[in-house]
């Protein structure tokens, strides 16, 4: 397994994976497909992604983004990761995160946050066991497929500060 950057030509493969999985469960709340064209632009603009893949090809994937507007909010982010079935229970996703982890970090990143459906047990225990930690239960608060869902967010501190400002890193987490 290797985990690189992503490239444009790897979005046919993204789409095929995050789009399997709007479509058919309530791990995420949206309903709206990815298209291709839209995840390439988002990776050639500069866009965190990262893939996991194998001889047989993708594994899986990982990106951040911007937890909220405002300049406040600058370094903490929301972070996605996506697997295929059968790279589940193999160590993907934690070699996967961790790799995102480090980038977030170059790029300034003090908190990642999880926003996770709660009817996904399997990830918040994943986020659980690489060190992030429940700090919010919204009850309620996604709807999809006829369901009301609830909102777990997770974070990790990926920085030791000694002081108040972004330049006081001692360590990583």
């Amino acid at each position: 397994m290797i985990i690189r950057q992503a490239t444009p030509r790897d979005a046919d493969a993204i789409c095929v994976l995050q789009n399997a999985i709007i479509r058919d469960s309530l791990i995420t709340f949206t309903t709206v497909e990815k298209s291709p064209d839209d995840v390439a632009g988002l990776i050639a603009g500069g866009a965190p992604y990262l893939v996991a893949e194998d001889q047989a090809g993708l594994l899986g994937f990982a990106s951040w983004g911007a937890f909220r507007a405002g300049p406040g909010y600058a370094h903490t982010a929301e972070h996605s990761i996506y697997l295929t079935e059968g790279a589940q229970g193999r160590g993907v996703g934690r070699a996967l995160l961790a790799a995102l982890e480090e980038e977030a970090v170059k790029a300034g990143i003090h908190v990642l946050v999880a926003g996770i459906s709660g009817v996904n047990q399997g990830a918040i225990r994943f986020h659980e066991r690489v060190g992030y930690t429940e700090v919010g239960r919204l009850p309620e608060t996604g709807y999809k497929a006829g369901r009301w869902l609830d909102l777990v967010l997770m974070q990790k501190i990926l920085r030791v500060r000694t002081g108040t400002g972004p330049d006081s890193v001692v360590s990583t987490g």
